[in-house]
């Protein structure tokens, strides 16, 4: 049985076949050999936080796989009054096909598939969000394909994330843009960069595919293919602290304007003239609407492999 737990559960060649089969069931979204793969099935989708583009990505994901999701949140279940997460995962192997799961603690999704006989997905925790780094793969191979190399014709090309590198995005970029063979660079200052644990994690799999991971404060996207931004404040983070240094790492027209043949990206919500000004995520380089449609893409594909 397979999970997907963090950016490395997949392998280098597994990723890549992962995002192959996302790119040929948008071109064929409704008729392709897996649109019954599903039929009759049920997959739980637990959302502990809010949701809008994983909540759609992944409810349309497996309607249009055939099946049908049940959605619930600690809170409206028995997991809100002590229920342990083996025992949830032991009773919800016996109704769904496959567990999807936006949680907090990366524990909580570790201590389920001690006893889940199905995949368990996650679908967010405060350590990873995976599932957003295949769709942001999707985009860049849409977008840079061919103009590097390994099978998505990605390898090589520079990504750059600035802002926040102290958070679950910047963890899965570094790990999963690695896995890809993408070269990934955090630009964030000193106090917002990520914990040593995930950036030793991430060069272990870059030695695998021969990617960099670089971490810095200098602010340079100069030679960037892609260049990537997060909210300075991400869920479960407080609110009081001061970031007022990260204004520094505002992605604007100026900045955009050093890397010209760059696609900028952004897992979204976004919030304009914060981390983002609205020139750069509504002008011409921006991809984040596609990105946000890749979520479902690549989700499917991520389901249809699991199941298969």
């Amino acid at each position: 049985m397979r999970h997907f737990l963090t950016d490395a559960d997949l392998t280098p060649a597994e990723q890549a076949e992962v995002l192959q089969l996302a790119a040929e069931l948008k071109d064929n979204r409704y008729n392709n050999e897996y649109r019954t793969l599903l039929e009759r099935r049920t997959v739980a989708l637990l959302l502990d936080k809010t949701s809008t583009r994983t909540r759609f990505s992944f409810s349309a994901g497996v309607t249009e796989l055939g099946g049908n999701v049940v959605t619930a949140d600690s809170k409206s279940s028995q997991m809100g009054k002590g229920e342990t997460f083996q025992d949830t995962g032991a009773v919800l192997s016996r109704y769904a096909a496959a567990i999807l799961w936006r949680t907090g603690a990366q524990a909580n999704l570790e201590a389920m598939v001690e006893t889940a006989t199905v995949p368990v997905i996650n679908a967010l925790s405060d350590d990873f969000h995976p599932c957003q780094i295949l769709a942001d793969l999707q985009t860049v191979a849409e977008n840079k394909g061919g103009q590097g190399d390994g099978p998505l014709g990605i390898g090589g090309l520079n990504a750059v994330y600035l802002g926040d590198g102290a958070n679950n995005m910047a963890n899965s970029y570094m790990l999963g843009f690695a896995t890809a063979g993408v070269n990934i660079t955090i630009c964030a200052p000193e106090g917002f960069q990520p914990e040593q644990q995930f950036v030793e994690k991430a060069r272990d799999r870059a030695r695998e595919t021969g990617a960099r991971v670089t971490v810095t404060e200098d602010i340079d996207v100069s030679g960037a293919d892609v260049v990537i931004t997060d909210t300075w404040l991400s869920m479960g983070q407080d609110p009081s602290e001061d970031r007022s240094v990260l204004r520094d790492y505002q992605v604007n027209e100026e900045l955009m304007a050093t890397a010209p043949e760059a696609i900028f990206l952004h897992c979204l919500p976004a919030y304009r003239d914060s981390e983002v000004t609205p020139g750069v995520i509504d002008g011409p380089q921006s991809r984040v609407f596609d990105e946000a449609e890749n979520r479902l893409h690549a989700q499917k594909a991520l389901l249809v492999w699991l199941l298969r």
